[in-house]
């Protein structure tokens, strides 16, 4: 199909070529495009895992006991998993860029060689019409010059001057001679022409052939490279909702009454509660005296007289009913 870009009408003209050649490059920086996008992917999903490799080493739920401490291990093992994971997925995704990679170096070497061949054959066309052409213009001047020989002859045919028109004719003569070598010259430079550009043409069909073949495999290849990157990113997503889900698993395990009375098995320092606090009066609760009898009476005071009446109220006792703390 590509051969239909190459025709034209002027034989030196190269418009075709270009154009398909223009759609080729085109086609090259696509693929160092798509390339440079999965690389960048790749980056992206790399830090992201160590980011999450990083996020998994602090703590979370560090004092908690029994299921739910379970529960958050596995929560951060997961994490972690989940951050091995898409390292993995760069790596992999790096691998399929590299494989593009040497797929466009591999066409870029064979579009080379085709390319300086085509160019070969471009300058030798282009060289050979331009001979053509001058030795065009070469036999159309000398058949021009041999006409003017001829008619310079016929007119001085009737004149007396022998040796003019013995000149006349040996230049009628040469001027034939000239015309017939450019003659000859001309239909060699068209016959070598037209046998370059049968040549030129049937190494075009071969380029075509060779660039139409590279079209679809660059096709087939891109084609197929954000195939298998779009399946690695969903791949992805089930590896990580496979990882979740364990996660889901085992807070699904994770009871509350289990890891309330696991605390309290654990942490219990009794079965009684503490016994409850009671009023006391000050002057009804009976308390030991703070010194004995005997040290007092060591002392420099002798035992309390009695009371000399019970009507005495400088005498009266704590029972007493008159009793009072207040002194009037």
């Amino acid at each position: 199909m590509y051969v239909i870009v190459l025709q034209n009408t002027e034989i030196t003209s190269t418009a075709g070529y270009d154009c398909l050649i223009q759609h080729l490059n085109d086609g090259k920086k696509t693929c160092k495009e798509i390339e440079d996008f999965i690389k960048a992917r790749a980056s992206i999903e790399e830090k992201y895992g160590k980011d999450l490799l990083n996020l998994a080493k602090k703590n979370c739920g560090q004092g908690e006991l029994n299921t739910l401490k379970r529960a958050l291990d596995v929560f951060k093992l997961q994490i972690e998993n989940v951050g091995q994971s898409h390292i993995q997925l760069a790596q992999s995704l790096r691998d399929e860029a590299k494989r593009l990679e040497d797929f466009r170096e591999k066409q870029k070497e064979a579009r080379k060689k085709v390319e300086q061949h085509m160019e070969s054959f471009h300058k030798q066309k282009a060289n050979l019409y331009k001979k053509t052409m001058e030795s065009k213009k070469t036999y159309e001047q000398k058949c021009r010059d041999k006409e003017d020989a001829e008619q310079a002859l016929n007119r001085n045919t009737n004149t007396s001057n022998t040796k003019q028109q013995e000149k006349l004719y040996a230049k009628s003569l040469q001027t034939k001679a000239a015309s017939e070598e450019a003659d000859r010259t001309y239909q060699q430079n068209v016959a070598t022409l037209a046998k370059t550009i049968v040549a030129w043409q049937k190494e075009h069909m071969k380029s075509c052939e060779i660039f139409e073949n590279h079209e679809v495999e660059r096709i087939n290849n891109l084609r197929n490279a954000l195939w298998i990157n779009v399946n690695q990113l969903s791949q992805q997503c089930v590896t990580n909702d496979e990882l979740y889900e364990e996660v889901r698993k085992s807070l699904e395990l994770c009871s509350i009454k289990k890891d309330l009375e696991y605390f309290i098995d654990l942490r219990k320092t009794g079965d009684n509660p503490p016994a409850p606090i009671l009023y006391e009066n000050f002057y009804n609760v009976q308390r030991p005296p703070s010194f004995s009898q005997t040290s007092v009476n060591a002392g420099r005071r002798g035992p309390l007289p009695n009371p000399v009446s019970e009507n005495d109220s400088l005498y009266a006792t704590v029972g007493d009913t008159n009793y009072s703390v207040v002194r009037y």
